[in-house]
Parts: C-alpha cells; sequence; structure tokens
C-alpha cells in the first residue's frame, strides 16, 4: 500500500440524499402548521449531531414534543432515517472498493445518533474503509478543524497525504487550510479522476 489517504463524506457523496418532504407530511398528518416539527425538536437535531443525546432520547423528545408514540413513532423515525440515508451512490462504493489495499481510506461526517448502526446495517460503510469518524461520536462538526485532526490521527496520517471529499464547499475550503488536499464532490466521473490521479501521484518514482 502506498501512503496516499482518501477521507470521504457520507451524505450527499456515498449516499444521494435529496430532500424527501417528510417533515412536512408529518406537520400535516399531525395538523400542526409548517415549521412546528423543525421548532420543536431543533434543538435536539443539534444535540444528536454532536453526540449530546443518543437515539433512545430523540425516540422521547418527539414522543413527548409531538405527542406521537407507538406505531406512528415508529413511522415518524422511520421517515427521519429514510431521508437521512438516502440511496447508495453505487457506482463511487464500488470505486472506492477498488481502492482497498492501494492507498489509507476514511470517512469523515457530519451525523446523527444512531448513523453508524443504521449505514453499516444497510449500506456497510465499515467493511468499505478502515475508520469512521462521525461528528456525534466525537463531539464535533466540520467545518471545525479539529474534525479533519480527528480523521487524521485515526487513520495515523499526515494531513498532506490525504485528499478529503465533500459536497459543501465550505468543508473543503476548511480542509485545505488544514492542509490536506480536497475536491468539492459534484459528480462522480470528476471525483473518480480526482482520486485516481491522487491515488496515482503517490506511486510515481521518487515521490
Amino acid at each position: 500500500m502506498n501512503t496516499a489517504c482518501v477521507v470521504l463524506d457520507i451524505g450527499g457523496v456515498l449516499e444521494i440524499t435529496p430532500e424527501t418532504g417528510w417533515v412536512r407530511r408529518w406537520e400535516e398528518r399531525l395538523r400542526l402548521s409548517p415549521g412546528t416539527v423543525n421548532e420543536r425538536m431543533g434543538d435536539v437535531w443539534r444535540a444528536g449531531s454532536v453526540g449530546k443525546i443518543d437515539e433512545r432520547d430523540v425516540r422521547w423528545e418527539a414522543m413527548s414534543r409531538l405527542g406521537i408514540e407507538g406505531d406512528q413513532l415508529e413511522a415518524f423515525m422511520a421517515d427521519l432515517w429514510a431521508e437521512y440515508l438516502g440511496t447508495p451512490n453505487q457506482e463511487l462504493i464500488d470505486f472506492v472498493q477498488g481502492l482497498r489495499g492501494r492507498c489509507r481510506l476514511g470517512i469523515l461526517s457530519n451525523s446523527f445518533a444512531g448513523a453508524r448502526e443504521q449505514e453499516a446495517a444497510r449500506y456497510r460503510f465499515d467493511e468499505l474503509v478502515e475508520q469512521i469518524v462521525y461528528s456525534h461520536e466525537i463531539g464535533i462538526e466540520k467545518p471545525d478543524p479539529r474534525a479533519f485532526e480527528a480523521v487524521c490521527a485515526a487513520l495515523e496520517v499526515e494531513p498532506g497525504s490525504c485528499l478529503f471529499v465533500d459536497d459543501a464547499a465550505a468543508n473543503v475550503e476548511a480542509a485545505r487550510a488544514f492542509g490536506m488536499q480536497a475536491h468539492l464532490f459534484e459528480d462522480n466521473a470528476g471525483t473518480i479522476a480526482r482520486i485516481t490521479a491522487h491515488v496515482d501521484a503517490d506511486r510515481v518514482p521518487g515521490r
């Protein structure tokens, strides 16, 4: 294996995650005015993204704040995860799988309580890369430089050897400021070409 490293985001990169309108549908179902669910649950969403609460707490808060329980609560959580998980970007996933053994591989994701279990069960991201660093587990979200520091430490690599791929420009800029190489995900073709160039560059004699 060479010394090159590739670190990828999940949502919008390894997962295709368009908005599904699930929150508005629940507001209609519960006869709530538009924006009510996020007004009542906004601090829960924020807490879940940095590990201040777990998925069980999210369920409890949804039950108490929205007045749902039983099958209705299960359906609410299922809709939450359906939008969060989206669908797999299979072309890119297959490409990354083909990189195993050629470079170091990691994931850095702004996440939500329960994401590791959900994504491992559905997409096996835990088998795709060596290390996954989730914001809800380290208590830090991108673009905080400490998030990039955490994934480099987990992989035991220097920032300069890593190419970071994300669909958010602010995160790409922050990764570069931290010392990583970075690529803004816009499509699979451009991303695959950029990763290939990064990995192949490390194989040039004398590097």
